[in-house]
This record gives C-alpha cells, structure tokens and sequence, in this order.
C-alpha cells in the first residue's frame, strides 16, 4: 500500500522497518498501515514480521549481549546521557509524532515527551549506582558478597497509550543494567518507538543492544521470543487479561517477569477538600490522554455533602474543553485512539445511565471522521454499573457518592485492581490517614499526578509485578549474585 499522508510527517528519514542488530528488514507480511485517529487518514506504513524475523532480533541481542555487558557503568550511563540530550533537542518533531499517531493533545505529547526522556537522565545516573554490598557472616568465617549483574536478553512490549513514555521506562533501565532488547511496540502507534529507535542509535547505542519489532502476529511472535532460551526476562504494560497469558507463556522459560497492568483508581474527595483545587487535580487525574491512562481516576468517590458543587464545578471545566484534532495548537482534547475504543465507552456510559446515572455535563463532539467521545460527567453512579468495575478509558468521569472516610476506603479496596489511587482533603493528617489505608502501589495525596521517573511505578493485586522507575527498574533487569570469600 502506497501512503500520502495530507501531513509531512517529522522524523522525514525515519525507519519504518525492523531493525534486527545492523540490518533493517521490510517483514514478511503486508505492511502495516498507522491511522491518524483525528482524521483516519493514513500516515504511515510499518514492517509486520514474522516468527522468524522475531526469533532473529532475540539472536542479534544475544550476539551485542556480551559487549554491552562488558562495557563500563560509566560508558552506559555517557550514552543514556546522550538519548536523553537528544531526545530533548528533538521533543517538538517526538511530540507532533505522538499528536498525529495517538490523538494525545500536543500539550499532553510534550509532557509526554519530557517525561519519556527523563527516564535515561535517571538511568544515566543510576547506571554507575548499581552498588552491592560486602558483609561478616555470622559464623565470623566468612565474607558475604552480594553484587548485581544484568540479567540478560530482555523483551519489552509496550502499549499504545505512552508510546515514548512507555518504551524509554523499559529501554533506559534494561540498557543501564547492562542487557540487550527486543522491543515490540503496539502496531497503532509504532512511529514513536522507531523515533526513540532512531535516537538511540544517533546515541552511540551499538547494533543489536536495542532490536524493534512490530507484527500483526503478536500472540505467536511474542510467544516465540518468551520460549527462546537466550530470552531471561519480560517486561509488559497493558491489560491484566493479556498479562495473565503472558505470565503463562513465560513460565516455560522460567523468565523474570515485570508486569505493569490493568487499573481503577479511585479519586476520594474528602469533605473537608476545597473544590477548586480539587477540580484542578482532578482534571489532571482524570483528563490525562483523554482518560486513556491506566492511572486515571476511574472511579471519583465523593463525600455527599460535596457531590453537587464539585458536580458542577467539574462539569464546567469538562464541557469547556476544546476538542479536536490533536496536533493543533489551540486544542485540549483529541479523539480516542480506534472507534472500539468509542464504542466501549459509550456501551459503559449507556449502561451507567440506564442503571440510573444522570449525565449532568455532556460536552461538543466535532463532526466529521475522527475517533471522537465527547467530555461527559456522570452522577450518582450505581455501584454495579458496569463502568465502577471496568476501566473506562475515555474522557468520562464517573461520580459515586459516599457518607463517610471508612466508607470511601471500603469503596476504593473493592475491586481485584490496585495500581493507582488519588486522596484530596483540607487536612493533610487526615488524607494520608486515608492514603495508608488503600490497597494501591501509588497512591497521590492532594495531587493528580504520580509519575515520577524517580519514583517506583507498579501496583498491587492484579495490577502487576515488580516496579519501574526508581532504582527498583534498574534491578528489575537484574540477578543478585552472592558470592562466599574467605580471606
């Protein structure tokens, strides 16, 4: 398929094809097309590959594994240096990349984008910290030395939501540990993971330490490259179903397994929170990607006293939002990323009213192609509407009443998820109260942000395993040897 995109797209010498250690192969199958969800319009084409051209990636890691290992923490760490700086030289073109192929509002891709590179800043720095430790044993007649090693050729797969974000948070802490990669990035936004590709190797990054490939085939790739006995660990971000499989299919092998999954954050506005700062959070908590976040307030749990205030206050800056097509500059909200994607979140909405909710805010939906969901508060939630249980991805929030702070808690542990939680109050003793006794791995009191590269990202229950971010990403990639001197 010959594509012409309406728009010159950045990156103009981009590689759209796999790149297998210095090679780069035009796949197996029929390319794969990248829609521009604003307009469904295409922009590009990608290389779908087979199981043979997977299996050769994880070859061509194994064949840079041993150099990359060799090298110095310091070398590492030099060269992650440089992805970040280039990375942020080039975060305007990343940025309109993002817009274009995800639908994310240029604001949202710029954050995005920084957030993406402080990821090989952080792992710049921790790459020469990988520090073990040297101990008596109790006995007196020995010493115990513990130290970390890389854990070897790893497999990454990535979603579509955070393109960048999410491809740098596995990438910069796996090449810091020492390892080699094969990436496979979601096929409706993979431009991105080709640009950060890109940058890699302007980098310094040798042939075959970072390998990408994108398929239609996922399930018999992936599962080919998990069973590859140079393969030791896995890293994916996406739904707790797919994970689930994942983890099966990794059991053969044996591999080491960090698991960012599914979500269902609860947002709980305490009485005693003030409601314009709580509306500003919220909007951040909520609006993030449209509310296609794993992170985002699913479900807004709100002390009854305040339901109509905050009902209106958010209502006002919901259907105030600009929507439209992503890359321009004037806009705050874009379209979803695939009219399933529309459709999921109208079956929940529908449910949610039908089962009783009012739908006080419904705000402008462009005419015209586009994978648009218009910015819509719903109140009084019943809590077996669907859309309490299932996370709703999309520009709708959600507004369940409670009575008192046991009862917010009760209603914010009770669900089989625990990634992200949100806790707003006047009273700061009182929130974090609150805060200690939810059953998430993050939990962001009088804020609606808490990503942090610095920070360790990961859940609880069926939301995941293991951390990134943090020193925590670093020894995801990692083996702790213990080695017993007598001297």
């Amino acid at each position: 398929m010959t594509v012409k995109p309406e728009i010159v797209l950045p990156f103009p010498n981009l590689t759209t094809d796999l790149i297998v250690g210095p090679a780069r192969l035009p796949g197996s199958g029929e390319r794969i097309v990248v829609l521009d969800p604003s307009t469904e319009q295409a922009l590009a084409t990608v290389a779908d590959a087979s199981v043979e051209e997977a299996l050769a990636a994880v070859e061509a890691a194994k064949a840079a594994a041993a150099d990359w290992r060799a090298r110095s923490p310091r070398d590492r760490a030099e060269i992650l240096r440089r992805c970040w700086e280039l990375m942020t030289e080039r975060a305007e073109d990343i940025a309109l990349l993002i817009s274009l192929e995800n639908g994310k509002s240029l604001d949202d891709a710029r954050g995005e984008v920084a957030y993406a590179a402080e990821f090989f800043r952080w792992y710049s720095e921790e790459a020469v910290r990988v520090i073990g430790e040297i101990s008596r044993s109790p006995a007196g007649n020995n010493r115990i030395v513990v130290q970390h090693e890389p854990i070897g050729v790893s497999v990454l797969i990535t979603p579509w939501n955070f393109p960048a974000a999410m491809a740098t948070r596995k990438i910069a802490p796996a090449l810091a540990a020492g390892c080699t990669v094969v990436l496979k990035p979601a096929t409706l936004t993979p431009l991105t993971a080709y640009a950060v590709a890109d940058i890699l190797r302007a980098a310094g990054v040798p042939d075959g330490v970072v390998n990408v490939v994108t398929t239609r085939s996922t399930g018999p790739v992936v599962s080919a490259m998990l069973h590859h006995p140079a393969v030791r660990a896995m890293s994916f971000t996406g739904s707790t179903e797919v994970g689930r499989t994942l983890l099966r299919e990794s059991a053969d092998q044996v591999l080491k397994c960090s698991m960012e999954l599914g979500g269902n954050a609860p947002f709980i506005v305490l009485e005693d929170a003030e409601i314009e700062s709580t509306v500003d959070a919220l909007m951040i908590a909520k609006m993030r990607n449209g509310g296609q976040a794993c992170t985002a307030a699913n479900r807004i749990l709100v002390h009854r006293n305040l339901m109509q205030p905050l009902a209106d206050a958010l209502g006002a800056r919901m259907s105030a939002l600009r929507v439209g097509p992503a890359c321009r500059e004037d806009i705050e909200l874009g379209p979803l990323i695939s009219p399933q994607a529309v459709a999921k979140v109208t079956e929940l909405v529908d449910d949610a009213v039908h089962q009783g909710a009012k739908a006080s805010t419904v705000g402008d939906r462009p005419a015209g192609p586009g994978y648009y969901y218009p910015p819509t508060v719903l109140v009084d939630v019943p809590l077996d509407a669907a859309i309490v249980a299932e996370e709703i991805f999309g520009p709708v929030a959600s507004l369940i009443p409670f009575d008192n702070d046991a009862e917010a808690i009760e209603l914010a542990n009770d669900t089989q998820y625990g990634l992200a939680a949100y806790v707003y109050g006047g009273d700061l003793r009182r929130a974090m109260q609150v805060a200690e006794r939810i059953e998430a791995g993050m939990v962001g009191v009088n804020r609606g942000l808490v990503s942090d590269p610095a920070a360790p990202f990961g859940g609880v229950k069926q939301s995941g395993l293991g951390r990134e971010g943090s020193r925590e990403g670093l020894l995801e990639f990692s083996e702790t040897k213990y080695i017993a001197v007598q001297w």
